[in-house]
């Protein structure tokens, strides 16, 4: 389909590009290789000797893909499945705002990931998403720059409402948008949760008025439909994070229902999860209006290329030897132990502490502000070593983290009924707190049982990565990142 310019004279014309749906396209065509269809004075053929001093570009022929059109409704797309930088593209092609575009180079950000690079401009315009990728590759920087983006406040009224199943997770989001709105003052944004007074929420809604909410689908459903202190009128952005984990719960799905029909039917939605299966997509659907659709169809590609994993094969009461001996020989930033009940996370924690390790424990019978307290000094490094239930298991990003230890395996049985997929999907989860966005990182997981040899079997047959026994000794720079 033709694009036409007209009076491309000036630099500033050109960005009309960008409102096309051709943009990534015609914006290398013409600024990066001087298509001469805007470049009529570029020669179309060269000489040979202008041509053998002409350097080219060193491209991987495999890249190919990344400078193909991309349509803005209705589609699919297979995600390869190296989740790199785009070098040839940058933040600032996406022509944000001045003020937005500055908090993301203070916060270090330079090259978009892939799954950046192909869902932002396509949410600047107002598209629903659906995307499907893997964990540590900035999902969330995707709802949080593309919302902000479009965003133009007004007093008193919600406009971009986001929704995740842990409270912890909505700590997360809700600093994340605090951080890209640095230099936005008249964004406001606020959080609400359970474990906190109902009364102070309504409170904040009251004095603060937010235009950004973040928080658990329980809590918002009490604010919107029982309170009826949020107000959702104005809604123009409704996005959940960790979709599959709040869908595929029937209680929690009728939640973010009830909350979804209060809202405008005009509104972009956005979904985000690492793992989809093809059970929960056709309910993310049911919510949107034609979504581009990003997927990562083959399970391959959900593996973390920088991270090494590994199994140890043990009896259940060697277990504490064994995490004391790993914890004094691996050189470790921070680590995260996961383990498969409250009462075996508060007893192994009690053990690390008597072993003068620095450590911490999250499980969701804790007071909220004892919570919110140990799940900071974790994020600020004040302590080290995390022992914690699946509650930590899915969203949470603490880049200092280099090691996860599955003290326990995933269960492949419990009471709701979980499959060997559930508890390969759980596997994934938590590994990835290690190894993020390129980074290195190392995952060891104890096996016992025969459910836990059957859980490994099922990882590495679904994700098709070999999970070896440990060897003897590990050299750090195979899982530590240089600073």
């Amino acid at each position: 389909m033709p694009l036409i310019l007209k009076n491309v004279d000036k630099l500033d014309d050109v960005w009309v590009v960008y409102l096309s749906q051709y943009f990534d396209f015609y914006f290398h065509r013409c600024f990066i290789f001087h298509d001469p269809i805007l470049h009529p004075t570029t020669p179309l053929i060269m000489s040979a000797e202008e041509n053998k001093d002409e350097d080219l570009l060193d491209y991987e022929e495999n890249e190919d893909a990344a400078a193909e059109p991309t349509e803005t409704t209705g589609e699919k797309k297979d995600v390869q499945g190296s989740y790199v930088s785009i070098h040839s593209s940058g933040f600032r092609d996406f022509l944000l705002k001045p003020e937005l575009m500055k908090a993301i180079v203070d916060c270090g950000f330079e090259h978009p990931s892939q799954v950046q690079h192909e869902c932002i401009p396509q949410a600047i315009q107002q598209t629903d998403v659906i995307c499907q990728a893997k964990s540590g590759m900035g999902k969330t920087a995707v709802f949080v720059i593309s919302t902000l983006q479009q965003l133009e406040p007004v007093d008193g009224e919600c406009h971009i409402l986001v929704m995740c199943h842990t409270r912890e997770l909505a700590i997360q989001i809700k600093k994340e948008f605090e951080r890209f709105t640095k230099y936005l003052p008249k964004v406001k944004t606020a959080c609400f949760f359970g474990g906190v007074p109902m009364d102070a929420d309504v409170k904040t809604i009251k004095e603060a008025q937010p235009h950004v909410v973040v928080g658990t689908p329980g809590r918002i459903k009490a604010l919107v439909c029982r309170k009826e202190e949020l107000k959702l009128d104005n809604l123009k952005h409704f996005v959940l994070d960790e979709c599959d984990k709040m869908l595929e719960t029937t209680d929690m799905r009728k939640d973010v229902q009830d909350i979804f029909i209060r809202s405008p039917h005009e509104k972009q939605v956005m979904m985000f999860s690492a793992t989809l299966s093809a059970d929960v997509r056709p309910i993310c659907k049911k919510f949107m209006q034609n979504p581009m659709e990003i997927y990562v169809d083959d399970d391959t590609k959900l593996t973390l290329h920088g991270l090494r994993q590994h199994y140890c094969k043990l009896e259940e009461k060697d277990k504490n030897r064994k995490l004391f001996d790993l914890l004094d020989e691996l050189d470790f930033n921070q680590v995260c132990i996961f383990v498969k009940g409250v009462k075996r996370c508060k007893l192994l924690h009690e053990l690390l502490v008597d072993q003068q390790f620095p450590a911490t424990c999250m499980y969701g019978g804790l007071k909220q502000d004892e919570r919110t307290k140990r799940f900071e000094d974790f994020k600020t490094f004040k302590s080290r070593v995390l022992v914690s239930t699946d509650l930590m298991g899915r969203g949470i990003d603490v880049e200092r983290v280099n090691i996860v230890i599955n003290y326990d395996m995933p269960e492949a049985e419990t009471a709701q009924g979980l499959s060997v997929t559930g508890a390969s999907d759980t596997y994934l989860h938590r590994v990835a707190r290690a190894g993020r966005f390129g980074t290195k990182g190392l995952a060891i997981s104890f096996v016992s049982t025969e459910a836990d040899a059957e859980v490994l079997n099922s990882v590495q047959s679904r994700f098709v990565v070999n999970i070896s026994e440990m060897p003897d000794e590990i050299e750090s720079t195979a899982y530590k990142t240089d600073e």
